[in-house]
């Protein structure tokens, strides 16, 4: 079977439920902290996934990821995840949650890098810039740091790109010359 089906298949069900109870956006919440417990800690997919450790164990990391906002939807998933032997796919059932949630809501998600840090104010700038380009939306953001990009930055919205970096101006005037030969 698809690695992919299996984990879609799950999360639609968890989503179906929870649509049921009412509790899509504090399922769609734990999600977002069990995905970032899974990124902190990349050893976590690996005890998830090896046959050795215990059932019981699975159960308690996968609760424990949740942090302390726990539902009852979650707890029982976690549940027929390890009864059905899949807490390999835990993780790429809560990105494929939080993916369908972000779908059914029209939820947008930004990614702002920069080449460093930037300040409240210029932030805030940058984010302004994405509300006033996708009016009507809902966007998540996220902040990132490239040094890479020596300058400027680049936002990406769902499929569309814009690029102010420093790196690549200096990648189109080097495509700029080549061309001039």
């Amino acid at each position: 079977m698809d690695n992919g089906l299996i984990p879609h298949r799950y999360a639609k069900a968890l989503y179906k439920f929870a649509l049921e109870k009412g509790t899509t956006t504090k399922l769609y919440d734990l999600s977002k902290k069990v995905i970032a417990a899974f990124e902190a800690n990349p050893n976590l997919q690996k005890v998830l996934s090896n046959p050795f450790v215990k059932n019981d164990d699975k159960e308690k990391l996968l609760i424990s990821a949740a942090g302390n906002d726990l539902n009852e939807g979650y707890e029982r998933f976690v549940k027929l995840v390890i009864g059905h032997q899949r807490a390999d796919y835990a993780y790429a059932m809560m990105l494929a949650y939080r993916d369908i949630y972000r779908k059914e809501n029209h939820i947008s998600r930004a990614v702002i890098t920069t080449a460093s840090k930037l300040n409240d104010g210029l932030m805030d700038k940058l984010r302004a810039i994405v509300k006033n380009s996708f009016k009507g939306s809902v966007i998540e953001f996220s902040e990132f740091v490239n040094p890479d990009l020596i300058g400027g930055f680049v936002i990406d919205v769902d499929s569309v790109r814009m690029d102010a970096s420093v790196s690549n101006e200096l990648e189109q005037l080097r495509q700029t010359l080549l061309r001039s030969k």
